[in-house]
């Protein structure tokens, strides 16, 4: 008998799937029983996230995709229906950051953040829609962040993309509720992974400010968000609509 939680015969789109907080939500999804279609810009890279997925029993595949393009983005999606027959949750989780001062900061990386991180997310949501809404069983979980709560004066555009994702979060659950189609974000507190890993690096003293500002005492990692895809993903979420939920060990509650 399936459960609320399970998966099977249900497909599951991970932009960015190929490694971080995407592999993990594509773990997540792979783990309750999802065919997984993993989407990212390095073949390489898909290869390998999709012989992780074999190897938890999942059926997987890959497609190299550049979010910023629109086409690519069509052609993404139907790929995904090509080989699987359908298409059931679609994870929005690419993004990118270039950080800088925001008197400094230069008009074409402005473009490319809000294209990659929230830009895609659009059109990636437009391309799925007929086919979520076709399969009765429709699911978009985009990939947020704290800084769509708190500002950091060299996050201009990753702050403005964020907040933008949940915004349309709100909007696409809305205008959707009636397909059958729930939308939700996920918030990602401090996750170690390798775009944050650079920004230790560039950022003295972040560690040990997220650190002591973190209850749970530690950094995430993508393995915290296996749970959240599957429960996002699936009929145990069939009632939750629009809402941004924190994953982040307590960081935004810590005053």
């Amino acid at each position: 008998m399936q459960t609320s939680f399970d998966l099977t015969g249900r497909v599951g789109l991970v932009t960015g799937g190929n490694g971080g907080i995407g592999l993990g939500f594509a773990r997540g999804l792979a783990r309750a029983g999802a065919a997984v279609m993993v989407a990212g810009r390095d073949a390489a890279k898909n290869a390998a996230a999709v012989a992780e997925l074999k190897a938890l029993g999942a059926e997987a595949d890959a497609v190299v995709v550049d979010v910023t393009e629109e086409a690519s983005i069509n052609a993404m999606v139907a790929t995904t229906v090509a080989r699987f027959g359908r298409l059931d949750v679609l994870v929005n989780n690419a993004g990118i950051n270039i950080r800088n001062r925001p008197e400094a900061y230069d008009l074409a990386d402005w473009h490319k953040v809000i294209a990659t991180n929230l830009t895609s997310a659009m059109l990636a949501s437009k391309a799925a829609h007929p086919h979520l809404k076709a399969g009765g069983h429709g699911r978009v979980i985009n990939n947020g962040s704290m800084l769509s709560i708190f500002g950091l004066p060299l996050h201009i555009a990753y702050a403005s993309s964020k907040g933008g994702v949940v915004q349309l979060t709100k909007s696409l659950a809305v205008a959707w509720a009636a397909d059958g189609i729930t939308v939700n974000c996920i918030l990602p507190g401090w996750i170690d992974t390798d775009l944050t890993r650079k920004a230790r690096s560039d950022m003295p003293g972040l560690n040990d400010n997220v650190m002591a500002r973190t209850p749970k005492g530690r950094w995430g990692s993508p393995a915290d968000f296996e749970g959240i895809a599957a429960f996002l993903g699936s009929d145990a979420s069939a009632f939750v609509t629009g809402v941004a939920i924190p994953v982040d060990g307590g960081f935004s509650v810590h005053g």
